[in-house]
């Protein structure tokens, strides 16, 4: 723990940008000053959580005790409001996706490093105790050489938004589940096993009638050598997994609940040739706090960021990829995004 205190504004008062200040209302030491959002409608509610509210960025960024703004507001407005939010000498965390193209993530991430700024990214699947425990396994070795992976992350939880909701269009959210939660799985790969070299990407419409369809599914090949595969179904009941083989055991992860659902366990496997199945399970953990504690702390020059500014750029390559293989039927290397 600090014993110093980080200030923030949120900006977005939907379903992550409530989620966030539920889970930082009564924080030790990161204290939320008030939300920025524009919807008139949402702010008696705001007031009753005893928040300042604010229609826009203006009075947020003029005030000298806010340190940092958090981003929860549509895709297509990140670029922007990073770019802003930086100029003003304001640290910035920015819900996932970083940007919809490799362009403008390379720009959000320019602004920072010109202001000075530290940048965080929502990818809070990096701090569960079990992926922990997985990326330590695999910078050992312990699982010989790293073969293929397989994951998944599928949920219903926004199936029954509104049929003119933002998440439903790809100029906002291309390539089906992957901005909502085929990116997380991306990030943990990039994570694990660095660049990705090539990827070929299909998505489909089977249920919700979305304009960017309700299935994606990536095969990938690392620039290291092993490949993986993923997929994240927007209309089906809650599945998370985590499946890493190599040549000397497979771990498999597998999620009973959410990251914003606090109950269920965290199982994981973990196969060798010629011994029984192992088993061990871990509770549910408060993964997006853990994320907001480490902006915040490199932001205050007390530990670097855990998430590398490469890596924050490369997903959203990967993410740009995804969307032109997708749209063409055709296999993407990474060097031509």
């Amino acid at each position: 723990m600090t014993s110093k205190q980080f200030t923030v504004a949120v900006a977005g008062f939907g379903w992550w940008g409530k989620h966030i200040t539920t889970r930082l209302q009564d924080h030790p030491w990161l204290k939320i000053a008030g939300i920025i959002e524009p919807a008139t409608a949402n702010h008696p509610q705001i007031q009753k959580l005893g928040l300042e509210v604010w229609e826009d960025f203006d009075a947020a960024l003029a005030r000298s005790d806010i340190d940092a703004v958090i981003l929860t507001t549509p895709n297509t407005l990140h670029e922007e409001q990073i770019c802003r939010v930086a100029a003003a000498g304001k640290h910035v965390f920015c819900e996932k996706p970083l940007g919809l193209t490799a362009q403008s993530a390379r720009n959000s991430m320019k602004a920072c490093e010109d202001a000075g700024v530290q940048l965080g990214i929502g990818h809070e699947r990096r701090y569960e105790p079990a992926m922990l425990m997985l990326r330590e396994l695999l910078e050992k070795g312990d699982l010989g050489t790293v073969m293929h992976a397989e994951a998944a992350f599928s949920h219903d939880k926004l199936s029954n938004v509104p049929a003119d909701d933002w998440r439903t269009k790809k100029a906002v959210c291309p390539a089906a589940g992957m901005t909502a939660m085929g990116i997380h799985l991306s990030d943990l790969m990039i994570s694990f096993f660095g660049p990705v070299e090539s990827l070929h990407a299909f998505t489909a419409d089977r249920a919700l009638g979305w304009e960017t369809g309700d299935v994606v599914t990536v095969q990938m090949k690392f620039e290291a050598g092993m490949t993986a595969t993923f997929s994240a179904v927007l209309k089906t009941p809650h599945f998370i997994r985590m499946h890493v083989f190599g040549t000397d055991k497979w771990v498999e992860v597998l999620n009973d609940s959410h990251p914003d659902t606090p109950d269920g366990k965290v199982r994981v496997l973990t196969a060798q040739t010629g011994k029984d199945l192992q088993q061990q399970s871990f509770d549910w953990e408060d993964s997006v706090t853990a994320n907001l504690e480490a902006f915040a702390r490199a932001a205050m020059g007390e530990a670097p960021y855990p998430i590398t500014p490469r890596e924050m750029v490369h997903n959203i390559e990967v993410l740009e990829a995804i969307e032109r293989s997708s749209e063409t039927g055709q296999a993407v290397k990474l060097a031509d995004v």
